[in-house]
């Protein structure tokens, strides 16, 4: 596989693409049906923001269930992530918009802090956003706002008008994600179940006291997914974060050792996975309200 090509600038990212110039050097949008790809580059780091909208992305891989999808299409990445083609070019029905944002554009103003709190510019590219007909609608017509802009001659007015659109493009997608969040119970179910597999097969073996207590990050990388979707998905479900749930799943095994053997206290925290005692005593007491003591008196 080849190294991805890194694209520093919007204007190189226009070459690339087979594109004309951009208007602004800074910010832009595209027709993805006019993408031609002649320098046959199939993996890129884009050093800016871009924001698309597709259609013709058949047999998509999302999180782990194969979808069919020839409705809206919605893609979030930060500079510095990598985009990856499909085997053999583009697809031959490609629709939609690329919308790409320098860093620089957003200098001084209050998105350019703000856009680093939109989680969904760190979700994987098989985590993207899902829209129905009305909410395309809605997109669409965001963009073509920020295009008229882009298209119109620059004045002291232009920058805000369009960060303006950004921050209510940013805003109704955090919308849409919530949405999707809940409304797509059979991934979304199927990746809690997956989660307490996972972590009940992890704290009923040897590898608490191996490998210690599992990082947030093995857990997403054990689910195909990117820490900040499962985060996402987890608090908009359950309110609790991916770390809340290992602790919680952490708490119920020290509860089940302690109402059931013997072993001293110490020696339940060796178990899972505590270097010292004084770290899971405060833990189980946070959780619990009593110490791992004072919880295993009560069953006296």
């Amino acid at each position: 596989m080849n190294a991805p090509y890194r694209i520093k600038s919007i204007t190189e990212g226009h070459r690339i693409a087979g594109l004309e110039k951009p208007h602004h050097p800074l910010i832009s949008i595209v027709d993805v049906s006019k993408f031609t790809n002649s320098s046959n580059v199939t993996a890129v780091i884009f050093d800016f923001y871009t924001v698309s909208i597709k259609r013709g992305c058949n047999n998509l891989f999302y999180g782990q269930q194969k979808y069919d999808f020839d409705e809206g299409l919605m893609a979030f990445m930060a500079p510095g992530q990598i985009l990856r083609g499909e085997e053999g070019g583009l697809p031959p029905n490609l629709q939609g918009w690329m919308l790409f944002i320098h860093p620089d554009f957003l200098w001084n103003t209050p998105l350019a802090k703000k856009i680093k709190q939109y989680e969904y510019f760190s979700y994987s590219t098989n985590e993207a956003l899902f829209l129905s007909d009305k909410e395309e609608t809605i997109m669409n017509g965001i963009i073509d706002n920020i295009r008229y802009e882009y298209n119109a001659n620059i004045d002291k007015f232009s920058q805000d008008v369009i960060i303006a659109q950004l921050e209510l493009l940013f805003t109704y997608a955090q919308r849409f994600y919530e949405r999707q969040f809940i409304t797509r119970k059979v991934t979304n179910h199927q990746i809690l179940s997956r989660l307490e597999m996972l972590l009940s097969e992890y704290f009923n073996s040897n590898d608490l006291i191996s490998k210690g207590l599992p990082t947030v990050q093995f857990v997403s990388d054990s689910l195909n997914i990117s820490p900040s979707y499962l985060r996402s998905l987890l608090k908009t479900l359950t309110g609790q974060s991916t770390q809340q749930h290992i602790h919680d799943k952490l708490i119920e095994k020290a509860k089940e050792k302690l109402s059931t053997t013997e072993l001293s206290v110490s020696e339940i925290a060796y178990e899972l996975g505590f270097e010292h005692l004084q770290s899971f005593s405060k833990l189980f007491r946070a959780k619990t309200k009593q110490t791992p003591s004072e919880f295993r008196q009560s069953f006296n």
